[in-house]
């Protein structure tokens, strides 16, 4: 059996615990692949939602098996605060499995991100200062802590007095803030390993048996297409890779075992955090957009920058993620516009670009070309099948499938689980 990936087609955002949490009661596993504490996911089931952080979608749905892949940066106190919070609320959490090769997010990520962000001032990325590039940047350099390094209390605190030397000089000497006890640190996190145990597994073997068993395995990815550290608009990115090349990377899978690539889309634009936005609103237009579409951070409770929807970032996103299907959400928000408008392309000081310019110059300096369709006044949120909706909401989905070059298989019009239009099998 094939795995899933969903990723987000935007900047993040589009409602990807949403389009989980529909597939909850098919797929076996869902496995969140990269990214750390810095996203989140909201998850409606009847009168009750849910605000995820660091765990995957379906842990939500009784019989799924949530996992935690390597591709993930993993703050133990987050972590545990989560599952006590779910397990206070009647979710059981025990059959989550944690990958031994996640790094670990360190008191001292933390500190890092906090303080080299308010020393870049304008130039700031925007981040949550919650440690995640600190930590992708020890990844990479290879002096990261890993959570099998917990059950080995000798490696950690070796690797900890090592890779402290030079962290406390960056936070002494260049940003005049207190250094951190290696000591410490270790005795903190032995407590949160002896707790992490009994969830740690090799994550890797655990999907791949489980594929060849012909289990459906959902690969669920955090933040947006537009934010991968590679494909994204750099340096205005996150620090992995959200599209679906790094899901086979995140948990640890051949990218051969992947047969299905849907794409979340929401029925407009937002983004967090600095960097370029071509449909970005201003005044009271993106003002109501952002309390119609309750536009605010799952994790940081931030305000999103919102704008209408950009067709050329869904056609990119459909192209360097081989996206086969798209979800889009929170069409009910369009709802009462005489007319709505969709970004077609972008004029880059007089030259039309309908793809992506090719440098962060040019893509700063783009303005939208827009287009129009007749809007509709209509409440679709009480919609149950795509013909309920009125034409011109049909008219919009059909405008988007056919700009973004891959076919709408759901929509949303309305937050709940039950308030989603399948137009085709998404498994």
């Amino acid at each position: 059996m094939p795995a899933i990936v969903l990723i987000g087609a935007q900047w993040g955002d589009e409602g990807k615990g949403k389009a989980t949490d529909l597939l909850g009661d098919r797929v076996h596993y869902v496995v969140r692949y990269q990214g750390g504490n810095n996203a989140g996911h909201t998850v409606v089931v009847g009168d009750e939602t849910y605000a995820l952080h660091v765990l995957p979608s379906g842990v939500i749905s009784p019989n799924v098996t949530p996992v935690i892949g390597n591709g993930v940066v993993v703050d133990p106190k987050i972590l545990f605060e989560e599952i006590d919070g779910l397990t206070e609320r009647g979710v059981n959490c025990d059959n989550l499995l944690v990958s031994a090769n996640a790094h670990l997010i360190m008191p001292y990520h933390r500190a890092l991100d906090k303080v080299s962000e308010r020393f870049l001032g304008k130039a700031k990325i925007g981040t949550t200062g919650r440690g995640i590039g600190p930590a992708y940047g020890d990844k990479v350099a290879r002096v990261g802590i890993r959570v099998q390094d917990l059950f080995d209390p000798g490696i950690l605190e070796q690797k900890l007095d090592l890779t402290l030397r030079d962290k406390n000089q960056l936070l002494t000497k260049v940003y005049n803030r207190r250094g951190i006890d290696a000591r410490r640190v270790a005795e903190e996190y032995v407590g949160y390993g002896e707790r992490l145990r009994p969830y740690v597994a090799d994550v890797s073997l655990v999907l791949s048996r489980a594929l060849d068993d012909g289990k459906n395995v959902l690969l669920e990815g955090a933040q947006g297409s537009l934010l991968d550290v590679d494909h994204g608009t750099y340096p205005f990115v996150t620090s992995s890779s959200p599209t679906a090349g790094g899901a086979s990377v995140g948990a640890g899978i051949a990218p051969t075992r992947i047969g299905k690539v849907i794409g979340i889309v929401k029925a407009y634009t937002t983004r967090v955090g600095s960097g370029p936005f071509p449909t970005e609103l201003a005044g009271e237009q993106g003002e109501w957009l952002r309390k119609s579409g309750g536009e605010y951070g799952v994790t940081t409770g931030r305000p999103r920058r919102t704008g209408w929807f950009d067709a050329v970032i869904a056609r990119y996103s459909a192209r360097v993620n081989g996206v086969t299907d798209f979800f889009v959400t929170k069409l009910d928000v369009l709802s009462g516009l005489e007319r709505v408008p969709v970004c077609v392309a972008y004029d880059v000081d007089g030259t039309r670009h309908d793809e992506i310019p090719m440098t962060q110059t040019d893509f700063h300096h783009a303005k939208p070309v827009y287009e129009y369709t007749d809007g509709w006044q209509e409440d679709i949120s009480q919609a149950s099948s795509f013909t309920d909706l009125p034409k011109n909401a049909q008219r919009y989905v059909r405008t988007i499938e056919e700009l973004a070059g891959a076919p709408v298989s759901a929509i949303g019009v309305g937050p709940r689980r039950d308030q989603t239009l399948q137009l085709r099998d998404l498994l």
